[in-house]
């Protein structure tokens, strides 16, 4: 199964998925399957592995292989670099911002750059979602199964705790997330009718870092998929672009989130195993 497929939830889920990447791919068993650099971005997820684990290097050198069959994974501020097996298939929902929260009650400063055995926390409903998953090979029969767990946890969940509703500081938080210029911290909490010591608070609770560094993060996803969709485009125009002073600032983002300058990540990045197919992440 090659399949590279990302698509938004069905209009029910939108307050809580912003998106579904379902990948799937084989390499035959002679070729070594490439690594993925995977740079921060400003998202959670629950994710599924439905035939093999994966090898992940993280940034502090360490290696773990993911053995769970699913995994909650909360903000991440650096790369980690995910070498797949020869079959591999992925199911990964990207929440929106303080859904993973509301949906597990879980702090998510507490999940920050971790991976969580999902059925530590979704036990038992989710034993039969990884085995429903694992028997099939239809992507949308994949989805089917998914959003029909994610309905069930969200009904027990805002029928049981009023905090699982959506506030105020998660619009801002999608506010942040799609616009991730400079702002003013006061600015923000007055939006989320909050004060600025309430709104950083809670932020973290449900984020899982500051708002300035979740900012930071989200701008720089930004730089790495124009980049990919633009590959002509040079450095300095996207630090302008995405509204940095200027293209030594974009450096520091690339140093300090993947340890690379932006052109030697990109050039890891380019041999990442979805390239082999003529993919990139846009």
């Amino acid at each position: 199964m090659n399949i590279f497929d990302y698509r938004p939830p069905s209009p029910a889920l939108w307050e809580y998925v912003r998106l579904y990447q379902i990948v799937g791919f084989s390499f035959p068993d002679t070729v070594e399957v490439p690594v993925k650099p995977y740079w921060p971005r400003a998202e959670n997820y629950l994710t599924f592995h439905p035939r093999n684990p994966i090898v992940v290097e993280h940034i502090n050198g360490s290696k773990e292989i993911w053995k769970p069959r699913s995994l909650l994974i909360g903000q991440a501020t650096g790369i980690t670099n995910r070498q797949p097996l020869h079959d591999f298939v992925l199911f990964q929902i990207v929440f929106q911002p303080g859904a993973l929260f509301r949906l597990t009650g879980i702090p998510a400063h507490e999940l920050a750059n971790t991976f969580v055995d999902a059925e530590a926390v979704f036990a038992p409903e989710i034993n039969l979602v990884n085995e429903r998953l694992s028997s099939t090979d239809n992507h949308l029969e994949m989805i089917s199964i998914v959003e029909a767990f994610l309905h069930y946890q969200i009904r027990r969940r805002s029928t049981a705790y009023s905090r699982h509703c959506q506030q105020p500081i998660d619009r801002v938080s999608q506010f942040l997330l799609q616009s991730p210029s400079p702002f003013v911290l006061d600015w923000l909490a007055d939006q989320a009718c909050l004060s600025t010591r309430q709104f950083y608070n809670l932020f973290v609770q449900r984020m899982g870092i500051s708002p300035k560094l979740y900012a930071r993060i989200a701008r720089f996803d930004q730089t790495v998929k124009l980049k990919n969709a633009q590959p002509t485009k040079d450095w300095l125009s996207i630090a302008l672009e995405l509204g940095y002073y200027d293209y030594q600032h974009l450096v520091r983002d690339y140093k300090e989130f993947t340890k690379l300058t932006p052109s030697k990540f990109c050039q890891r990045e380019s041999n990442a195993p979805e390239r082999t197919f003529g993919k990139a992440e846009t």
